[in-house]
């Protein structure tokens, strides 16, 4: 039934296409006769092109991991309170982003920080194509401004790290070794007196992962206090598990793709990729070369022509 709603979203959006050119090209015949003036011609025409141009978008989306729904985290770098206050920054415009774009945000994991912003938070981005979406987001983010925070007015740059992985459900086959996962529960934080810090409904799930291609060992650390309901968090921190673990697989069959085709430019994982220069106004993704002066709105959650400007220039070289 996936399948078939799949199929039938790229039929309508075909289907949509084709009315739109069609449209244009009696818009066309009726500006001879003079009964469509030559700007709703324009009109009808920027349409058509708009559309093609977000299905060509689309079909760059084409591997089965791009069509799930994602868990997006991030973490504040060094540098205290500014880079907390950074991380919460990023957090908003994600947020913000998502639900302009129709997608369903819930949160998994929040610590605030030590006097404001947060130390990490841990989202889940629930709809069509999130993830292949917002893998362009992938990486450190780097700010630059006279930070709030310095009495002297200096210009401070901060660091934060954006992790995402696709969400994966129980139809992707994902092998976990029951013994190597261990539990803590502890207190959520946030404001006094609900139930959820009174009980010890958080959970800390530890995973002794050991690769299967290096024999490398390390440790998964996964924390959630999404309910109130201590099972609930661990059926969810166990879903993030799955999709750390269905990640992990994703980069190793890029890294053996990059080996084949050495020559295509290689997408660096982790790091540094934008910058965001608030007195400069300018925001600037390293990787593609856009940039765009509209800070204001990049922070509001406008980072499509970023997404649009990876996807186009990388989609052709993942696995």
């Amino acid at each position: 039934m996936k399948k078939v709603k799949d199929l039938k979203k790229w039929i309508e959006l075909y289907q949509e296409v084709k009315a739109a050119v069609d449209e244009v090209q009696l818009a066309y015949e009726y500006v001879k006769e003079g009964i469509v003036s030559e700007e709703e011609l324009d009109e009808n025409y920027q349409k058509a092109v708009s559309l093609i141009e977000n299905l060509e978008f689309r079909n760059m989306l084409r591997d089965e991991a791009d069509q799930m729904s994602c868990v997006l985290k991030i973490n504040s770098g060094a540098g205290g309170t500014e880079s907390q206050d950074w991380a919460s920054m990023l957090y908003r415009m994600y947020t913000r982003w998502a639900e302009s774009n129709g997608y369903k945000v819930s949160i998994a994991n929040y610590q605030d920080g030590d006097e404001a912003g947060i130390k990490t938070a841990t989202l889940n981005i629930e709809g069509d194509y999130a993830y292949g979406y917002l893998k362009s987001e992938n990486g450190v983010h780097r700010l630059v401004r006279v930070s709030p925070y310095n009495a002297q007015g200096k210009r401070m740059t901060s660091f934060a790290s954006v992790f995402v992985t696709p969400l994966v459900d129980d139809t992707i086959e994902v092998k976990i070794d029951p013994a190597a996962i261990s539990w803590d529960t502890f207190r959520s934080g946030g404001a006094g007196g609900q139930n959820v810090n009174k009980v010890e409904s958080g959970v800390r799930l530890r995973y002794q992962f050991k690769d299967p291609y290096t024999g490398e060992e390390e440790e998964i650390l996964i924390e959630n206090t999404e309910t109130r309901d201590q099972p609930k968090n661990r059926e969810n921190a166990m879903r993030q598990l799955r999709s750390i673990l269905y990640d992990k697989e994703l980069k190793h069959r890029m890294a053996e793709q990059e080996k084949v085709e050495a020559g295509k430019k290689k997408i660096e994982w982790g790091s540094q990729i934008r910058s965001y220069v608030f007195d400069d106004r300018r925001v600037k993704d390293h990787r593609t070369n856009y940039q765009t002066s509209d800070v204001t709105g990049v922070m509001d959650g406008k980072i499509d022509g970023f997404i649009k400007a990876y996807l186009m220039e990388f989609a052709g070289s993942e696995p």
